[in-house]
């Protein structure tokens, strides 16, 4: 089936990360301009955007006024924006259990996931309610829906997106009208070249695998993929507030057993 997306202005904040890439690859596939987002990737960004014919963007989402810059900036270049890829955050790898998260890394790690999506929503449903049509996708994560040991913060800000934010935006955006859709892709382990870097252990995929049906690690095309069908009208125009999980069925977390 067409997914309706030709000719479509598509924006991917956080674009030159590994999830990001094969986002804007996934809706260049299907005919999309798409604007690829960065605040300091500018090299991985612009080889990027000249790989898939779109444009570069630089803004610091954690500043409102870069980042209210930033739709006004994609509609620019791309002649028209028509969909919004809310995946930029952090993942901040000290493994701190909440008896000892300092302050100031739960504001940070807040800030650079929960705030930049929420600023990023604003910026695109503030267009959409100019042109009546759009649609949201925002990127969660599973440690908000089973929490991530060592990552209170950043299982809190994920699981605000998989929640609160999410079904509020959904309810608000279909006050502008009907053809206006906010949805969730909330991605499980995920073998993204930074992960696949990291020295895990021989054990890891034993360990993270174990509650899945399906045993293996996502790739990010898998998440790329269910973002393309969600942003499409033909294939999800009657889906707003939904989550879709990417992650193998998975069902929980191990719970350590030090």
């Amino acid at each position: 089936m067409d997914s309706g997306l030709a000719g479509k202005g598509v924006l991917v904040t956080g674009g030159a990360g590994g999830i990001g890439t094969a986002i804007v690859k996934a809706f260049a596939g299907e005919g999309a301009r798409v604007a690829v987002h960065y605040n300091t990737s500018a090299e991985a960004a612009e080889l990027l955007a000249k790989e898939v014919g779109g444009v570069a963007l630089q803004a610091d989402l954690s500043d409102e006024r870069a980042a209210d810059r930033l739709i006004p900036a994609a509609v620019a270049a791309l002649g028209r924006l028509d969909v919004c890829v809310a995946n930029a955050g952090k993942w901040p790898p000290p493994d701190q259990p909440v008896w000892d998260l300092p302050l100031d890394r739960w504001n940070a790690t807040l800030a650079s996931n929960l705030t930049t999506t929420f600023l990023t929503a604003r910026g695109f449903l503030r267009h959409a309610s100019g042109t009546g049509t759009g649609a949201l996708v925002m990127i969660a994560s599973t440690a908000g829906s089973f929490g991530e040991a060592g990552h209170a913060d950043y299982a809190a800000a994920k699981g605000a997106i998989l929640s609160g934010l999410l079904l509020s935006a959904k309810n608000e955006a279909a006050r502008i009208g009907p053809g206006v859709r906010v949805n969730v892709v909330s991605p499980g382990w995920t073998l993204t070249p930074r992960v696949a870097a990291r020295d895990l252990g021989d054990d890891h995929f034993s360990k993270v695998t174990a509650t899945m049906s399906l045993k293996k690690l996502g790739r990010p095309e898998d998440v790329a993929a269910q973002v393309v069908v969600l942003a499409s009208d033909p294939l999800s125009g009657h889906l707003s507030g939904q989550v879709v999980t990417v992650a193998g069925g998975m069902e929980g977390r191990l719970i350590p057993d030090e």
